[in-house]
């Protein structure tokens, strides 16, 4: 990416950010080229980078006219301690260099590390918040956590359910965040799901049969992309429209964590696995596994959220690799997983598409995006 390129994109991006939250209504306009971005936790120099390597970028440092970008959420939170004052900033200004494009232009996907600006971490202040993640620095030590610490620091900090969360998870919130997430909610730009064709869904992590039938949607309509996307996105907007303050809560999707519950639990946060120690966490919802064998048949979800280790590590083993798409299929017995875009297949198969591919890791040519009209890998720029 040129240098006169990039400062275009960081002024518009800067320029976003000292408006306030606020936000583009759709246009109306043809996009010709769809495309899938997996979650962009890596410095919005690097997203800029991935999207003018594709040829996503026009002249002015913002996306082509004729491209609608659909980005998977997970804005925040990444890189270590030592950085996250950049990596606020950074992620700050991708947020604001969205909305600065038109609703059907640029779509905003929620992730959970965005849902945990308004969840998890609502009740904070960036007083309050710098004085618990100092503490959590102090107690958490992965593995080696002091349970009687930890349960002491809980006790102080009763809204968090891990110490983890604060020093690393969601470690570079803000209250700027926080009030772009709020507005972004309430302006309907943040939308739980995105449906790209009839039977083609795009969302943080995926949804299945028993999601489905909490959001009350009959078995017959589970492939209707459109049907699925409005029943999450209704949740949703009725949550928002009754919220007052306090952790945001998606009735029966999404539950934020905190000391007495643990950790959060739904829709944002779940993750494939076939691991027998995970048998009975994958039953019912809300939850934090899912068996994929329980994908809704017919649907094709796009998603983020799991890279390829976790898949290799939870549902089929084998190499890992960054940056690419995989696929997943079941019929509801069998499930296969592999790297690259997703084959043909029948009414009766359930299809997912993995996008997370470790932005800020391995080279940025090398990341790929997904392209939802073509059904494959948007190719790079001559």
């Amino acid at each position: 990416m040129d240098d006169a390129l990039l400062r275009k994109a960081l002024a518009r991006a800067d320029a976003a950010v000292a408006k306030g939250p606020h936000a583009l209504a759709a246009d109306g306009r043809r996009r010709t080229l769809h495309a899938a971005m997996g979650d962009p936790q890596a410095d919005f120099e690097r997203v800029l980078s991935i999207l003018s390597l594709h040829g996503l970028l026009d002249a002015e440092g913002g996306l082509r006219p004729d491209v609608c970008l659909v980005c998977v959420g997970d804005f925040f939170d990444w890189g270590p301690a030592a950085d996250r004052e950049r990596v606020a900033r950074s992620a700050l200004r991708l947020v604001a260099w969205l909305a600065s494009h038109p609703a059907d232009q640029a779509v905003m996907l929620l992730g959970n590390h965005d849902l945990g600006r308004v969840g998890e971490l609502a009740d904070f202040t960036d007083e309050t918040f710098r004085a618990a993640r100092a503490e959590a620095d102090r107690v958490y030590a992965g593995d080696d956590t002091d349970a009687a610490a930890e349960r002491a620091f809980l006790q102080r900090w009763p809204g968090l359910p891990t110490a983890e969360l604060a020093a690393r998870d969601f470690s570079t919130w803000t209250g700027e965040q926080r009030a772009w997430v709020e507005h972004l909610l309430r302006a309907r730009r943040f939308r739980v799901a995105y449906a790209a064709g009839d039977s083609l869904l795009v969302l943080h992590a995926g949804v299945t049969r028993e999601d489905l039938g909490v959001v009350g949607l009959a078995p017959e309509r589970w492939a209707n992309a459109r049907a699925v996307a409005d029943a999450l996105n209704g949740v949703m907007d009725r949550a928002v429209a009754a919220w007052k303050g306090g952790p945001l809560v998606l009735p029966g999707l999404h539950h934020p964590g905190n000391a007495k519950d643990g950790e959060g639990v739904g829709i944002f946060y779940q993750r494939p696995s076939l691991a027998a120690e995970d048998g009975e966490r994958v039953r019912g919802t809300p939850r934090r596994r899912f068996d994929p064998r329980r994908l809704p048949p017919g649907l094709t979800q796009v998603v983020g959220h799991t890279r390829d280790k976790r898949v290799r590590e939870l549902v089929s083993p084998g190499p890992v690799r960054d940056g690419v798409l995989r696929h997943l299929v079941t019929d509801g017995t069998r499930v296969d997983y592999a790297h690259g875009p997703p084959p043909t297949t029948g009414p009766g198969e359930a299809v997912m598409v993995f996008t997370d591919g470790a932005m800020r890791e391995g080279r940025a040519e090398d990341f790929e995006l997904f392209d939802l009209d073509a059904r494959r890998a948007v190719p790079l720029a001559p």
